[in-house]
Parts: C-alpha cells; structure tokens; sequence
C-alpha cells in the first residue's frame, strides 16, 4: 500500500481526502507547512498532496524546501488550491510541485492524477 501525506490546514479537506483515499493508501496528515516537511523526512511518503495556502510556511516554500533534500526530491507532490487561475498553477509546478488541482477536489480527476504518478 503507497503512502500518500496530505498537508493542508482545513480539517472539512482532510476529512475528505481521507475519506476518498483511506481504503487504498496509507495517509499521514500535517496541518502546516513546516509540519509538512518535517512529516515527509519522517515518513518518505509516495506522494504529497500539498496545499498552497499553508499556516507557518505556504505550500510553495514548503515544496521548495522538500526539493532540495536529497532524499525527497523525486516524490511527487500535487498543489492543491482554490485559486484556479493559470498563473498560480506556474507558481506551484515553479516552487517544484509536479501538478496541480484547484479545489472543489474532483474526485475523478484526483485518482487521475494518482494513478499517473503512483504507478
């Protein structure tokens, strides 16, 4: 089972991304973006859904600082965001992340994207 850590500060989405995904992956939760870092050197997730509007550190310096450690370089990390303009998508895959979706999360395109990078 792949380990997906979800970072976000809103506990209405991490209760439904942990509904959509608990039956097929193992997730671990931070609430921040510091706590995001510090969860993905402790866990070695398979992928990280990384929400852009963090408390503490924001979703790109977060993504960033996971980008220039060795060790979690290559996991693939998905920004999320309500901003669904083309210009804070650049923003995201610039601080590093490898996609992005706007929230509302679709579902369909959620385990899109998962089932791309989760191979």
């Amino acid at each position: 089972m792949k380990t997906i850590l979800i970072v976000d500060d809103t506990e209405l989405n991490i209760d439904l991304l942990t509904q959509l995904l608990e039956d097929d992956h193992n997730l671990v939760v931070a609430h921040d973006g510091e706590e995001g870092v510090a969860m993905a050197i402790q866990h070695l997730p398979d992928l990280i859904l990384m929400d852009i509007n963090l408390p503490v550190i924001d979703g790109y310096e977060a993504t960033r600082r996971i980008r220039t450690n060795d060790a979690l370089k290559s996991i693939p990390i998905i920004g999320l965001s309500a901003h669904a303009m083309s210009t804070h998508e650049q923003m995201a895959k610039a601080a590093g992340c490898n996609d992005y979706l706007t929230k509302p999360i679709n579902d369909e395109e959620l385990f899109k994207k998962l089932k791309e990078y989760l191979r």
